[in-house]
């Protein structure tokens, strides 16, 4: 179950859209629950798995527990997972769950964190207490991305089991394509950002950043959906600073230009304030590109594996990670990109990913008993 069904979800989206093509792949079936009414088109985007849209099911919002209760006996389900907060899920599932007389599994996707958290806090708050926090406690299992949103869902008192599963990949479509010997016109290098333009990526530390290095020969590139009209106040803010020329602004791409876009890029960038994983880091190392972040997002692997740079959140951190970046030959950043590319490669390929979220369904359906995945926390008692 997902809330929005289109590519403007970014990660939820992507993620939720990977693990039901790679359950499929392994034999499970799958049905899909979106909150959105959408065009054939974006409903493509899912295929084999074409999801049913609760909102077109009733005639109003108010009838959606009774559609999520019809569609899950529909479908058979044996479990539900369902994939962000603050939505109408936390309201229908537990209801509709109990009814059917399945568990359900909520994958938090970050919207805990603390920054996620004090954003808009004051319409999540009162939500919590009506009805989020009541969702969570009764959830079967908690999945969490990385072991740092675990500590989160404990400090808000969660003591449900939690499976700490990545996202992950499909490799076989991502094929390498070694930036220094494209052949393309190298007088020009670029700095990839691609993601949801929303003040919690850190664009505006990248222009102030990229205002004090502004390396010759570079530009920097920014591609993804405005969320709530932050797209104007950063291109507000490069003029102000004089970047015209450096930055350029793309709509939002998609499949096979989405993955061009990343294999045409020198270095990948996401200054963000906050995240629980940040799956477009996987698909920038995917593609073999270099990848400077912030600890906002849990990527010390970066580091510890030479494939990029993870340092502070805020202005000058950054400038001075673009200043060594940049500076680097193209030979030493695609050494760098086919480090990240292994990493990948180990961790985060999607039929893993799956298989470990396969296992932590069936420990669910089976009463919890014996010996849980290893990728399971079971619960903390104090």
């Amino acid at each position: 179950m997902i809330g929005g069904l289109t590519e403007a979800g970014g990660g939820v989206f992507e993620f939720t859209r990977g693990l039901c093509g790679s359950l499929r792949d392994m034999g499970t079936s799958v049905s899909v629950l979106g909150l959105e009414c959408v065009d054939e088109k974006e409903l493509s985007l899912w295929q084999p798995c074409k999801p049913t849209c609760l909102r077109s099911v009733g005639p109003s919002f108010l009838r959606i527990p009774v559609c999520l209760s019809e569609s899950l006996k529909q479908t058979g389900a044996d479990v539900a997972h369902v994939h962000g907060l603050w939505n109408g899920f936390s309201q229908a599932v537990p209801g509709a769950s109990a009814r059917c007389g399945i568990p359900y599994i909520v994958s938090t996707h970050g919207m805990l964190e603390p920054w996620a958290w004090a954003y808009h806090a004051w319409k999540k708050r009162p939500i919590w207490w009506l009805w989020e926090r009541r969702f969570l406690k009764r959830a079967a299992l908690l999945h969490a991305t990385a072991e740092s949103e675990v500590i989160g869902l404990r400090a808000l008192g969660l003591r449900n089991p939690v499976a700490v599963i990545p996202p992950g990949v499909n490799m076989a479509l991502k094929p390498v394509s070694p930036t220094f010997n494209q052949g393309r016109d190298k007088k020009e290098r670029l700095l990839l950002f691609l993601s949801r333009v929303h003040p919690k990526k850190g664009l505006l530390n990248l222009v102030k950043a990229w205002s004090q290095v502004r390396p010759q020969g570079w530009c920097v590139v920014v591609a993804g959906p405005d969320q709530g009209g932050h797209l104007a106040e950063i291109q507000a803010a490069v003029n102000d600073a004089g970047l015209k020329n450096d930055f350029r602004f793309l709509a939002p791409v998609s499949g096979d230009a989405k993955w061009n876009l990343l294999k045409s890029a020198d270095i990948f960038v996401l200054p963000t304030h906050s995240e629980n994983f940040a799956i477009v880091v996987i698909e920038a190392l995917a593609c073999g590109i270099p990848v400077l972040t912030t600890k906002g997002a849990p990527w010390e692997q970066l580091v510890t594996r030479d494939c990029g740079w993870w340092v502070d959140i805020g202005v000058e951190p950054l400038a001075a990670a673009l200043r060594e970046a940049t500076s680097l030959s193209d030979q030493q950043r695609y050494e760098m990109g086919q480090r990240g590319r292994r990493l990948v490669e180990e961790k985060y390929a999607w039929p893993k990913i799956a298989r470990d979220l396969l296992a932590t369904y069936n420990w669910v359906l089976d009463g919890k008993l014996g010996n849980p995945p290893h990728c399971v926390t079971v619960r903390i008692d104090e």
